[in-house]
């Protein structure tokens, strides 16, 4: 998993060294996101939050890092919560002449943490690596406000769930 990271933060910093410099900005900007989670096989439902920061490096390309928690989904007596924390490559195609309105692709890693209280007595933790890919849209509002919705795959490997997916709904504040 180690090497997993290091070869996407070599590839980000390849990428952006490789760019023209003049070509290149720092845009900083910070937002929120309410995030739907559906765990694929018969799993929880989520309801949650996500707050995140990143840059956009240019108008076709940025980063972003977040960290999620979601809210209890109670099951036959099991309360079930994650956290997550991760990063995400961004990519944008602006459409029309204004260029209010963005295309989004997304792809990224994260670390996904599971909670299960299992009838007052025992607490079970499950941890997976997910690997997440999305698509979705953003619209300007001005030059400091955009809104967006984006749907995630999350692959999480050989863990109990195997997959699921993210619908989120957000806003973000370009500094």
């Amino acid at each position: 998993m180690k090497k997993t990271i290091g070869a996407l933060m070599v590839a980000v910093s390849a990428f952006a060294l490789s760019a023209n410099a003049e070509a290149l900005e720092y845009n900083p900007y910070a937002g929120v996101d309410y995030t739907y989670t559906n765990v694929s096989h018969s799993g929880p439902n989520f309801n949650g939050g996500k707050i995140f920061v990143g840059s956009q490096y240019n108008q076709n390309f940025g980063t972003e890092v977040f960290f999620q928690r979601t809210l209890n989904d109670r099951d036959h007596g099991e309360k079930t919560h994650f956290t997550a924390y991760g990063i995400d490559l961004m990519g944008y195609l602006p459409l029309g002449c204004e260029q209010k309105v963005s295309l989004i692709g997304t792809a990224g890693i994260a670390r996904y943490n599971f909670s299960t209280r299992k009838a007052k007595e025992s607490h079970e933790h499950d941890n997976s690596w997910g690997y997440r890919l999305g698509a979705g849209a953003e619209y300007n509002v001005n030059e400091k406000v955009a809104v967006r919705a984006i749907a995630r795959y999350v692959d999480l490997g050989n863990f109990e769930g195997g997959d699921m997916w993210e619908y989120s709904l957000g806003a973000k504040y370009n500094f």
